[in-house]
Parts: C-alpha cells; structure tokens; sequence
C-alpha cells in the first residue's frame, strides 16, 4: 500500500452562516462547527484511506473567535498523521471578510478517524508523508497526542510512552 501526503487528503469546506444556525446573538452554533468540523475531517480521511471511515474521537476544539451570522466560512482539513488503522485530522477554521476577501483564522480542531470494511471491522490505512513544515510538525505532535491520550485512557502505561517522557527529559 503506497504512502499519501497530507496534501492528497486536503479538503476544503466552504459554506455560508444562515439564520437558523445562529444562536440568540447571531453567531454560528457550536454544534453545527462541530457537525461541520466532522464532515469535513471524514472527506479527508476518507481521501487518505480510501477506505469507509468513522469518527473515533473529537480530540481538541478551540472556539478561538465567533462566526457572526453572514459569513463564509471555510474548513481546511488535512490528515496529520496515519497509524495502523487510525487517522489524525487537522482542521483550521477561516472567516472570510465580505469586502477584502481576507480569511482570518477563527477555530482548530483535531479529530480521529478508523477505516473500516464493509463489516464495520478496521483496516489498515496507508502511512502518511508529511512534505511542510507545519505538516512534519502536527505529524510529530500527533504521536504524543495519541500516547496521551492511551495513558489517559490506562490503554498504555506511562513508562511506556517514549514520545511524552521525551519533552521532560
């Protein structure tokens, strides 16, 4: 199975914040970013794969700036990292200004995707070849998101995990 770069997973969402999206002081809801944030993320790990994907966890999300009622809105998503059966998404988050066409960032996130068969069983997913450098370093920081989240979890010990142990030595 031949490696992919995060490129051939990049994905771009672009939609429009309508009234019925908005809470009470006309910004987009949280819950719809989020719904969005997750289409979004499974296009790119789908485009990764190649394979039927399904969301195995919402690992980070930062609500860094509101998105007013009106505006284009735009998420990026890139695969950062490949495992043996699971994905790392990356998502940023643009306002696009009406007027200047400037994109401001506004959110993040990261989420984690499993390539499944048909049966719904995981398969294994093609490695992934960061090119950039912000590629190389979310692909770095994805193992000790991963080991972080194990310990956490009491699916890894501890002295197990090189990557963690690493920043504090």
């Amino acid at each position: 199975m031949p490696s992919r770069t995060a490129f051939q997973s990049k994905t771009i969402v672009t939609d429009l914040v309508l009234p019925s999206e908005t809470n009470p002081i006309n910004n987009l809801f949280g819950g719809e970013l989020l719904a969005r944030m997750d289409r979004a993320a499974s296009i790119s790990a789908r485009r990764h794969s190649r394979r039927i994907v399904v969301t195995a966890s919402v690992n980070h999300v930062a609500f860094n700036r509101s998105i007013p009622l009106g505006s284009v809105v735009m998420i990026e998503a890139k695969v950062s990292r490949a495992f043996t059966s699971s994905m790392e998404v990356y998502m940023d988050v643009w306002i696009e200004d009406r007027e200047s066409g400037e994109c401001v960032k506004a959110n993040e996130a990261i989420y984690t995707f499993v390539a499944v068969d048909e049966t719904g069983r995981p398969v294994k997913v093609p490695d992934l070849i960061p090119e950039t450098e912000l590629e190389k370093e979310r692909f770095d920081a994805a193992l000790r998101r991963k080991q972080l989240s194990l310990v956490l979890a009491g699916k890894m010990k501890p002295a197990d995990a090189t990557e963690l142990k690493a920043l504090f030595e």
